[in-house]
């Protein structure tokens, strides 16, 4: 399995089992999984756990944390639920995805990223915009950060300015390149549906409503603003401290590609 896909396929798995009225704890269960594994994707780490996965240590699939139990307990029963499909016959010709999904609680566990993946879940949960895992002013800064890096995050979303961009990187052949992304274009198609633009405040010009964005002490992970007539996403990216503005008219063109 590629290291593009070995994170995207799994999700089938967790597709087929996904009921609209399944039991809470299910939904919970498979919820996790589904982030487990965006986790280790948007965070770039495709290439640290096909290293992890090729020496798998021979340790408990879920290592215990005393300043996470919530999260280690629903870790526990994620894997005990997916150990135990690789049983049913039901799931025969699936057991590589299952291990898959197995393997990145093992990984989130062993390199001890509890405190980073509770964090990406508040993350999912706030249905924040998309994430990113660095943020600077400049192409320039960027550039130099990416060239510099020892092992940069493989397909991960940075910002440049408001701008998102993704992180290419091959280690085979050492290609690295920051192509633009579209990542919040389709966001605010989606959160259309989500949370319907009405406007918690309301400013004459972009200067006012940027300052007023920077004097939140801790601002909501998205909330629309209204500047002049157009509304626009306060978006805060809390793991960068970055907060920034997007029209909502970026949206136009992309509601048809969803």
């Amino acid at each position: 399995m590629k290291v593009r896909t070995i994170l995207q396929h799994p999700q089938e798995v967790i597709g087929k089992r996904w009921r609209e009225d399944q039991p809470p704890e299910q939904a919970r269960i498979l919820g996790l999984a589904r982030d487990a594994l965006l986790f280790v994707q948007d965070t770039g780490q495709r290439y640290p756990f096909e290293d992890f996965r090729k020496g798998l240590p021979s340790v408990a699939l879920v290592q215990p944390r005393d300043d996470f139990p919530a999260l280690e307990e629903r870790m526990r029963k994620t894997a005990a639920f997916f150990t135990k499909l690789l049983d049913d016959p039901d799931a025969r010709g699936e057991d590589e995805l299952i291990q898959v999904i197995l393997d990145t609680l093992r990984f989130i566990s062993v390199t001890g990223q509890y405190e980073a993946f509770n964090r990406y879940l508040e993350h999912v949960e706030a249905h924040a915009p998309p994430y990113v895992v660095a943020a600077f002013n400049t192409k320039q800064e960027a550039q130099a950060w990416l060239d510099n890096h020892p092992a940069p995050p493989c397909f991960a979303d940075i910002l440049i300015g408001n701008d998102y961009h993704a992180v290419m990187y091959d280690r085979e052949t050492n290609f690295r390149r920051l192509p633009a992304a579209r990542s919040i274009n389709y966001y605010l198609v989606d959160l259309e549906g989500v949370s319907p633009p009405v406007a918690t405040a309301s400013f004459a010009t972009h200067e006012e409503a940027e300052a007023w964005l920077r004097a939140q002490p801790n601002p909501a992970r998205r909330a629309w603003v209204k500047i002049g007539a157009e509304l626009y996403l306060a978006a805060y990216h809390p793991n960068v401290n970055h907060r920034a503005l997007y029209p909502l008219s970026m949206a136009d063109g992309y509601r048809d590609d969803t």
